[in-house]
């Protein structure tokens, strides 16, 4: 169900997960960001295979959060492609922040990106209702901006076997991300694949319990949790 107008930027997968506490609006909100390509103007479509492959995640997210007060949403992106320095799926995120916070109210933002929208997610985690960012086998490429992530959580799970997005260059922006100021970790799946096919229960499951996490804490008005290992060495599952 569109929240917006049809050329919005905002979907509610779950909108029966948008509650609204009697004496306030929603307390937190979850944004969802699929992967695409490097290049293509071409219009996203309905039946997107990188869209479908976050639906289950939607779904891990959804029954690991506590009940009420969490808007669970979508971002729809106007093309398949990042598009070089227009970065058009940033925009979209940017859109869809607006969008949120017209529907639900000014509430703290957890964003989850894979691939391509792992990249948008990070990026987007510029602004300031962006409290955390939990980025999926992203595409981190050399000389990605990190000194926006300063004071943010960022949190990156990427599989040893992945062979489309270099765990490696995610690593390394975690490091970065750290000297930057940002409470960051890295987590290497092992075995893990770019579709996050192989070990899926693993990554639904990880995904769905460090979203809960961060909303439970954040909406209580506490600090997000503390970075990983030290040097920003990545824990293993």
């Amino acid at each position: 169900m569109a929240l917006s107008k049809a050329t919005g930027a905002l979907v509610a997968l779950r909108p029966g997960r948008v509650v609204r506490p009697a004496a306030g609006p929603a307390r937190a909100a979850v944004l969802v960001l699929h992967g695409g390509t490097a290049d293509s103007r071409a219009p996203l479509r309905p039946w997107n295979m990188a869209r479908a492959r976050m639906l289950p995640f939607v779904r891990s997210v959804a029954r690991a959060l506590p009940e009420g007060g969490t808007f669970v949403g979508q971002v729809r992106y106007r093309y398949r492609g990042w598009n070089g320095v227009d970065a058009d799926p940033v925009a979209d995120v940017l859109r869809a922040l607006d969008e949120l916070a017209a529907l639900v109210g000014e509430v703290p933002v957890v964003l989850v990106g894979h691939s391509m929208g792992g990249r948008a997610a990070l990026r987007a985690a510029a602004a300031p209702q962006v409290r955390a960012v939990v980025a999926l086998a992203p595409w981190c490429p050399e000389g990605e901006p990190v000194a926006h992530l300063r004071d943010k959580r960022v949190i990156v799970l990427h599989g040893d076997r992945d062979r489309i997005t270099d765990p490696a260059e995610s690593f390394a922006l975690v490091r970065r991300a750290l000297e930057a100021g940002a409470s960051a970790s890295a987590v290497r799946v092992e075995g893990g694949d770019h579709a996050m096919l192989r070990r899926a229960r693993t990554w639904h499951r990880v995904t769905g319990a460090t979203v809960a996490d961060l909303v439970t804490r954040i909406g209580d008005g506490l600090d997000p949790l503390p970075a990983g290992r030290p040097g920003g060495e990545p824990d293993v599952l």
